[in-house]
């Protein structure tokens, strides 16, 4: 009797194993930001770069559009698409707002005294954990939003030529 329940018992666990291996061969276990377009950005809690003041939704209200920029210092990348993000900056109906990303503060200021500013409004997200609200899985990325906080676009890594006509052609609209 013992015997057949130790039996019983194992082959249980191994059907159990085998079946749990299946149902994780067929779960999709890549991140994928592409179901946030669309939807509203919740749970804002950014701070200005220089002070303890928090970003409220009002900040994204002043224009039709803001584009949410996350960069670094250390990302080299960041260097590449820092030019479109200067000559987005002369948009009249968008904002672009810069989230400085697990940088260190004074490398930043350095970063933005050597090629520019192009932030209306500069915060910083120091260990990374409020990137996350945004689906921020590396950077450079970059959203653009409505007034709204509507996620219109997610551009994942640097903002290049193309991109950069796209976000033009759609704030100009």
């Amino acid at each position: 009797m013992q015997k057949r329940f130790i039996s019983s018992s194992i082959i249980l666990l191994i059907i159990f194993i085998i079946g749990v291996f299946f149902v994780g061969l067929n779960r999709n276990s890549t991140y994928d930001t592409k179901g946030l377009i669309g939807k509203k950005i919740t749970n804002i809690q950014l701070n200005h770069f220089n002070d303890k003041v928090k970003i409220t939704e009002n900040d994204f209200q002043e224009n039709n559009f803001t584009l949410v920029n996350f960069w670094a210092s250390w990302c080299a990348p960041c260097r590449d698409e820092h030019s479109f993000l200067l000559k987005l900056k002369n948009e009249k109906n968008l904002n672009i707002l810069g989230v400085n990303f697990k940088d260190k503060k004074n490398n930043a200021i350095k970063f933005l005294d050597d090629l520019g500013n192009p932030y209306d409004i500069l915060t910083s997200d120091e260990f990374g954990r409020q990137s996350v609200n945004f689906g921020i899985y590396g950077i450079p990325e970059s959203i653009l939003i409505d007034k709204d906080l509507i996620i219109i676009k997610k551009y994942i890594g640097p903002i290049s030529n193309k991109d950069y006509k796209e976000i033009k052609k759609i704030v100009s609209e």
